[in-house]
């Protein structure tokens, strides 16, 4: 079975969004044959390391391209 890209964004944004410290954030999600890349800013590194942490957690996704940058 195969998980479309468009269902892996919905599901990392979800994770993203469920997560108390980085719902406030403005983090886009874009996944292209499984690769998911963060983008936006965040507050910090530990949230940098976190939103890339429940990306990668995330079925499907093959690689997390992180591009977020602390502000």
């Amino acid at each position: 079975m195969t998980i479309d890209d468009a269902e892996i964004t919905t599901k990392v944004k979800a994770a993203i969004f469920a997560e108390p410290g980085l719902k406030t954030l403005q983090i886009s999600v874009d996944t292209i044959k499984g690769v998911v890349t963060l983008s936006g800013s965040v507050d910090s590194s530990p949230s940098r390391d976190r939103a890339k942490a429940l990306a990668g957690a995330v079925a499907g996704v093959k690689e997390v391209k992180n591009q977020l940058v602390i502000k």
